[in-house]
């Protein structure tokens, strides 16, 4: 075994055994942050698996970003004790940062990864990589929401995933199913385009990857996986969900930048010419209208609801404050945002807007209920600040909605602009 100091990426420090011809067709990345308890028996059943069921030649990697506890140590000694595996460190924290580094440096034909709870059948697996391996694919993801997937979990994860998938769609016509399964592979070549392009560090990288991998008309291959959620998941599912938010504003600013497409290699260039602008035909006109009602709802939400607060209780102060907004904004949206005329649709307009009404209610108690049952304090205040990060999240939400249900192109009769 030896122990180098690697000048690869961001890499501080590398274990395993010397490089062999052959390098591996598949390099297997589990990407850990303080993950002492799980890693030594989900690499252990990894590494049993592929050693009895899997036809290609292989290699684990553990990629430890910034762990403080004993992680490395451990990952150390799985070296030690496991041949094929080999593991490296790097001194800052991030999922995506860790894959791009590992990916990077790796010499495998194909590169891989899972998250270290083995949500995911490995079962899976064969299936993700072989598409690859042939050439018929040049990405590959595990999909929980596919036909044939089973999946186990809590109804607010599903909740989130769904909502979070829906949005991608609506903003950034993502085509694929799942962008956060944490069961993926890509082919080295196709790896060495787009790594570059990838921006984000976190738990983002995998949808910015997959929507450059789209864009520029690569093959997707969607496998229908087994998933079980881990309840001792650290995943801290609404910071996350906020950075993927972040994550999609920037990357729809980045395609629509002239400037970031004349940087783009010919093949992912020629995906975002006139054809296929960064965004849909008209949306950034519909974006900043949207945007412009939007800022002026939120104002008077917050302001109905901290008048109303002393009067009745969190919940039901938030309630009648977006019912209200809910009928005035779907109003302004119709004919300023997406310049419906005329009275028919009218009604179904403002039906289908209290169904959107009832999401963002959703979005916005839920963010009240899990304050209360964390027992943080801090009064109005804290409660007001809390209520504009979901009602942000709930206003995008909105927006995919209104653009491809509510006011949908030829819907009806009415008219657009």
């Amino acid at each position: 075994m030896t122990s180098t100091q690697a000048p690869a990426g961001e890499i501080a420090e590398r274990l395993g055994p010397p490089p062999t011809l052959p390098p591996p067709t598949v390099d297997v990345v589990v990407p850990v942050h303080n993950e002492e308890q799980d890693l030594g028996p989900s690499v252990r059943r990894l590494h049993a698996f592929l050693g009895e069921a899997f036809p290609f030649g292989w290699r684990i990697t553990i990629a430890d970003n910034a762990s403080t506890d004993g992680t490395w140590a451990l990952a150390a000694q799985l070296v030690e004790e496991l041949p094929g595996v080999s593991a490296v460190r790097l001194e800052a924290k991030g999922r995506g940062r860790a894959l791009n580094a590992v990916w990077t440096s790796s010499d495998a034909e194909v590169l891989a990864y899972m998250d270290v709870d083995l949500s995911t059948d490995l079962a899976a697996l064969l299936p993700l990589i072989a598409p690859l391996v042939s050439g018929h694919s040049d990405v590959a993801i595990g999909s929980r929401l596919a036909r044939g997937a089973r999946v186990v979990r809590g109804p607010k994860r599903e909740f989130i995933s769904r909502c979070y998938n829906l949005i991608l769609r609506g903003t950034l016509r993502a085509r694929f199913s799942d962008a956060q399964c944490g069961f993926k592979a890509v082919r080295k070549d196709v790896a060495e385009r787009l790594l570059p392009l990838v921006e984000d560090t976190g738990w983002f990288f995998d949808t910015e990857l997959l929507v450059l991998a789209e864009r520029s008309g690569l093959r997707i291959h969607e496998v229908p996986v087994d998933w079980v959620d881990d309840p001792d998941s650290r995943v801290d599912v609404l910071a996350t969900a906020v950075a993927d938010l972040r994550g999609v504003a920037r990357l729809t600013r980045t395609l629509a930048s002239a400037t970031m497409r004349a940087q783009l290699p010919t093949t992912l260039r020629s995906a975002l010419a006139d054809e296929h602008p960064g965004v849909p035909k008209g949306m950034s006109a519909q974006l900043v209208r949207f945007a412009a009602i939007g800022v002026v709802s939120t104002v008077v939400y917050l302001a109905l609801y901290a008048l109303l607060r002393p009067m009745m209780g969190a919940f039901s102060a938030n309630a009648v404050s977006l019912l209200l907004c809910a009928v005035g904004n779907t109003a302004a949206n119709r004919f300023f945002t997406f310049g419906v005329r005329g009275q028919e649709g009218r009604m179904r307009a403002q039906f289908e807007g209290l169904v959107v009404f009832a999401l963002g209610l959703g979005l916005t108690s839920g963010s009240l209920w899990l304050l209360e049952k964390l027992a943080l304090g801090g009064g109005t205040a804290v409660e007001l600040l809390v209520l504009c990060l979901a009602n942000a999240a709930a206003t995008l939400l909105r927006f995919v909605l209104y653009r491809n249900w509510v006011f949908r192109p030829g819907r009806g009769k009415d008219s657009a602009r």
